[in-house]
């Protein structure tokens, strides 16, 4: 197990090395930053988004880009360090790389608990957009350890545990649905045909989180959806409706011409969309109704309500039950695992360089 510890330390610094690199040769640099090549990798694109909520708070404009689409609890996190006098650009990598350490950890634990899946948590640590796990200031690896602590809390017999963990990620993205639902169907799965308790259902009160930051919202600006409604503001055109769901401006970005840069990420977050949606019905035979359900959720409702795909790729990170599945597939084929794993890490490399760089990855 120390092995694993220490091997996991390791893809994790080389893609802060990685990173730092890509900043280097890269352009950018997000106002207010340090000078330091590997903050600048670290903070490009929505880092500035979740360092401002930190540090000056929310702000509310019908129709234009606001930060309430972004979530409290990680922001919450860099606050709080900022308070003792730590940098927020500093708080915001700190807190994701400890979390994203943690998370493999508890990853590790579940999948051993759930399926004895020895390499799933390479799988998930080498996955290709696993370096927002690595230090970059966005929340998916602040949710990705709430979110998988949930899980093994209730798996270990901890339904109020879990509620609580589940409720502090539904605070830190918008995959309340997700987790509620995933959490409650497993939690009645576990019953095994035994007569239901009330302390069964307790792990729905994980949307909580979210529900509390909807009570914020409607205090604050009298829209307790304008998380929901910021989507639509121009630059992102998330809104719901058929162009939406259908992804006209998905195809019309990519069809006649496109360039090459543009058609390898959208088109790549589309393949891992829907490689992601095929290991659901895998998901749920192997894993159980209550992960299956999960996945479907967790990946179903951003595929459905993205207008062209992007980020899917790094929304995969939180449907974690995927990675065990696929390592349970590739359970008797060495040699495919082997290669899999060689090409997800090369891809990894890429991605965390081309981030650092400021590249648009997503």
């Amino acid at each position: 197990m120390r092995g694993v510890r220490v091997a996991i330390i390791g893809v994790a610094a080389a893609c802060l090395v990685l990173i730092a690199a890509g900043s280097a040769l890269g352009p950018h640099e997000p106002a207010g930053l340090q000078s330091d090549v590997l903050s600048r990798g670290l903070s490009h694109w929505d880092a500035s988004w979740y360092v401002g909520i930190a540090s000056v708070g929310y702000w509310y404009e019908p129709g234009e880009q606001s930060p309430v689409v972004y979530f409290p609890a990680y922001p919450l996190a860099i606050r709080a360090l900022s308070f003792i006098g730590v940098n927020p650009w500093v708080a915001g990598s700190f807190v994701t790389l400890v979390c994203g350490l943690a998370a493999l950890a508890l990853f590790r634990r579940w999948a051993q608990h759930v399926a004895a899946a020895g390499f799933a948590v390479w799988f998930l640590a080498l996955y290709p957009f696993a370096f927002y796990l690595y230090g970059v200031i966005y929340a998916d690896a602040f949710f990705l350890v709430f979110g998988v602590g949930a899980f093994l809390a209730l798996e270990r017999g901890r339904p109020g545990l879990s509620a609580l963990l589940g409720a502090v990620a539904t605070l830190a993205r918008p995959a309340a649905p997700a987790i509620v639902i995933g959490l409650l169907v497993r939690s009645l799965e576990l019953r095994k045909g035994q007569k239901l308790r009330a302390i069964d259902f307790v792990p729905a009160l994980a949307g909580c989180g979210l529900l509390a930051y909807m009570l914020f919202l409607g205090v604050k600006f009298d829209d307790p959806l304008a998380f929901a409604h910021a989507q639509a503001a121009p630059g992102w055109d998330n809104a719901p409706g058929w162009r939406t769901w259908l992804k006209v401006a998905w195809f019309e970005t990519m069809f006649p011409r496109v360039a090459p840069l543009v058609a390898v990420r959208l088109g790549g977050h589309a393949l891992v969309t829907l490689c992601a949606l095929a290991l659901v019905v895998p998901t749920w035979k192997r894993l159980g109704r209550g992960y299956g359900a999960y996945v479907a959720v967790a990946i179903g409702l951003p595929a459905l309500s993205s207008h062209d795909f992007q980020g899917l790729g790094r929304y995969v990170l939180a449907a974690f039950p995927l990675f065990v599945t696929v390592a349970l597939l590739l359970n008797e084929r060495p040699r495919l695992r082997r290669a899999y794993l060689a090409a997800s890490a090369l891809l990894l490399a890429v991605l965390a360089a081309g981030f650092g760089a400021g590249g648009y990855v997503a």
